[in-house]
Formats: C-alpha cells, structure tokens, sequence
C-alpha cells in the first residue's frame, strides 16, 4: 500500500517502547454512575481480575451485536479477548496484564446502555474496538464517568462528535462519500436502498455529498426493513426506478444494510433478470469476500461492483501482526476473519490503546489518564494501515458536525472474476467531499 509510512509510536507486533513522559491521575469515584450487575451477556478473559492500578491488570471492555436477526459482529469481541491472551503472553502491557470484558449489544438501545453501564461498574479504562448504531445510549453513560471510546465502528454522527470518542476510520461517511465520487462518472441514476432506522436515515446525504461533488443528481432514497428475511418487493421497486428514469449510462442500486446486503441481493438477483444493465455498488461491512463467493462469485450479482473499505486489502503485509495474533491465538475461530472490516477496525483500536499505554510509562492507567494522552496531542500509528492518528476538535471536518473525524481516507476496490481486487493505488481522501455534506 502506497502514500502511509509507520510514525514514531508502537507498531502491531513490534517492541513495546515507552515514552520517558509520565503522565499521572485517578478516575474520580465521583464521576463513575452507579449500577447494579446486570446480566447483559459480558464474558472476560480467563485468569483476568480487573482494577487497572500501577501494577493491576488494565481493564477494557469490547462489544458488538451477536445472535441477533440483523448486523452481527461477533467477531470483534472474539479478536479483543484473543489480543489480551496475545499480549499477555508476551508480557502484558508494560508490564501489566490486560483484562479484556466483552458484551453482547444485542442491536437494542437497552442492551447498549447495560453493556457502557457495566464497563463503568467494572472500572474500565476505555470501550475499545466496538460496533453499535445505538450511540444516545450509550454515550452519555461513558461520557459521565469520562471512558473513552476508542475506535467505534463509525455508525453513528455521534461517533464523530463526542470528546470522548476516538475513532480509527472515517465511519460510513468516509465510505459513502468516496462511493458517491466514484458512482458520479459511472452511473445513470443511483437507488440507496438502506436501514429505516435513526442510523440509516444519516446515509443518504452522505451518499449524494459524492455523488454532487462529480455532477450527478442526488440518489433516490429507498428505506428497507433491517432484519428483513427477502428483499423482493424493494429489489423490484428499485429497478422500475432505473427503467423508468434510465438514460444514458445504466443505473446503479446501492445496498446498505449490513449483514442483510446478501439477503437483498438474492431478492435482487432474480429481479434483475430482466434489466441486465443495472449495476451494483456497495460499502464494505455490507459486503466482503465470504459474501461474494457465497452469491456466486464472478458468476454472481457483485460482479464489476465498486466497493468502498477503510484499509488495505487483507493480503497486504501491513495486517501482518493481526495474521500472527489470528494464528497463535484464534486459529480455528470462525467468527475471527482478517479480512473482516470489523475485526480489522479492532485490531487498529488495540494498537491505538497500546500506544497510549506505552506513551504514559510506569505511572497509572486510568480512564483519565488515557483520555488525557489522547487529549494533549499525542500522534499514534498503525503500522501503515491508516494515517498517524491525533484527535482535535479543530480538524477540517468540524465545521460540517465531524470534529472527531481525522482519518477521512478510503480504499477503492472492485470485484473482478469473483475477488475483491484494487480498483485503485492507495487510499482517496474524502474530507473535501465531506465538506459539501449537508448532514448538520
């Protein structure tokens, strides 16, 4: 991968220097909210204990939906707890153990909130590498006892907003405007086809922002159930749509919807039957590898579609560290897949979460001390697998609602005889598309 060199901070899988800066402070006992144990699904790493003082193991806490009838990640909890048996082995984190707790979210704004509530309960120093659409829940737990979050999957505006957020990627912002560029020279009129929930309704202008900014017309916005089981009636009103308006290049149908992008593009496949030119075009998260062999492969409804992602391929040698972590410690785990963008985006966060412990040297690893590291400047990389990370509220992006959004890059790929290739070298930057975004 071209234009993304390794910065002067811990690298995946590489020695564990530390800053001679010490950096001390104790989370106050007055701003944790109280709870009672709740019985939300959390699981830890065998042997771990909890507390994170100068010598304790340091708690984290991780979690993603799993068993539910929409997006799943079960994935990303499973690589958070394999990373503490990974660097455990290896000695911890400076020295000190990492205590790992996970928590199923359930796609349920109750389940999200038990899920920040128990990681205040257990005195966590940050939510690392974690999925959820449910942000208002959430958020304002984390923020009353001042836990970072680290590395969200970028769902929600929130993500972008939040001063104690970190994230890693640009969220579907970044992926949807860098979509809409690409689509605008190549389409005929463009369908999203996306999640009727709070989430899904901040797609669309993030979509047409791309699509403006190359002179196209805005994209029609066609809401779909999230756990829908078929997808028929809406695959049939999206291509009426493009026979109707078609003009000139063919039409493109964008499905968004997560885990239910395959099950739309089964209902999609028959449908198109008759009207082949239709194209296809989607994000990945929505879409990778599994799923387009599962469809059919070069002989399937992907074919020739552009797919926007946040990092480099998975055969890259950047993601050589997280294959080794795969290898020792999840090899034979289904759920663990590095080509997936959600193992990937936690994977990225522990090695942020890494290289703030390792900036604050032998003094104490609290909620404060970490959000504080984050909060005074301090410059992470990643191995070349995103640009150096710092967060400020006086990026380039703050004046249309993402302050927290510092990493606007996205990747170009596109399925060709069956595999996700690179449609391009190296990674696009989105921020002056997402300047002309009406989401505010």
């Amino acid at each position: 991968m071209t234009g993304r060199r390794p910065t002067r901070s811990t690298l995946p899988g590489g020695p564990r220097g530390r800053s001679r800066a010490t950096r001390t402070g104790a989370l106050s006992a007055g701003a944790l909210v109280a709870c009672a144990a709740l019985a939300v699904g959390c699981g830890v790493v065998p042997g771990a204990t909890g507390g994170s003082g100068d010598d304790g193991p340091i708690t984290v806490m991780t979690w993603a939906p799993q068993d539910t009838g929409a997006t799943n990640k079960p994935g990303m909890p499973a690589l958070a707890q394999a990373y503490a048996r990974w660097v455990n082995a290896q000695g911890g984190l400076g020295g000190r153990k990492l205590n790992v707790l996970t928590c199923n979210d359930h796609n349920d704004s109750v389940a999200a909130a038990k899920c920040a509530r128990r990681a205040v309960k257990e005195k966590a120093v940050a939510v690392v590498g974690s999925y959820s659409q449910y942000a208002d829940s959430f958020f304002p737990v984390l923020e009353g006892a001042r836990i970072p979050y680290i590395g969200g999957y970028g769902l929600t505006n929130t993500e972008f907003t939040s001063p104690l957020s970190y994230p890693v990627n640009g969220g579907q912002p970044a992926l949807l405007a860098g979509l809409g560029s690409t689509l605008a020279g190549s389409c005929g009129p463009v369908t999203l086809v996306r999640p009727d929930t709070i989430a899904g309704d901040e797609l669309p202008a993030l979509l047409d922002s791309g699509l403006v900014s190359g002179g196209h017309e805005r994209s029609h916005d066609q809401r779909a159930a999230e756990d829908a089981t078929a997808y028929d009636d809406q695959s049939a009103q999206a291509l009426a749509r493009e026979e109707r308006t078609g003009r000139g290049a063919p039409g493109c149908v964008v499905p968004v919807l997560g885990d239910r992008t395959g099950t739309f593009m089964d209902s999609f496949r028959r449908a198109r039957e008759d009207h082949p030119g239709v194209r296809t075009a989607t994000v990945l998260g929505s879409v990778d590898q599994t799923t387009i062999n599962a469809s059919g492969g070069a002989s399937g409804p992907y074919e020739g579609a552009y797919v926007t992602g946040w990092y480099p391929p998975a055969g890259d040698p950047a993601w050589a560290g997280m294959k080794e972590l795969i290898e020792e410690q999840a090899f034979g785990d289904n759920a663990v897949d590095a080509a997936d963008a959600g193992v990937q985006t936690t994977w990225i966060a522990y090695t942020v979460f890494r290289g703030v412990v390792d900036s604050l040297g032998d003094g104490e690893v609290s909620a404060d001390t970490v959000r504080r590291a984050l909060d005074d400047g301090l410059e992470v990389g990643t191995g070349g697998l995103t640009p150096a990370l710092r967060w400020t509220f006086a990026d380039k992006l703050a004046s249309v609602g993402f302050p927290r959004l510092v990493n606007a890059e996205v990747t170009l790929q596109v399925v060709r005889e069956g595999h996700l290739a690179s449609a391009r070298e190296g990674a696009v930057d989105t921020t002056r598309t997402l300047q002309s975004a009406n989401v505010l």
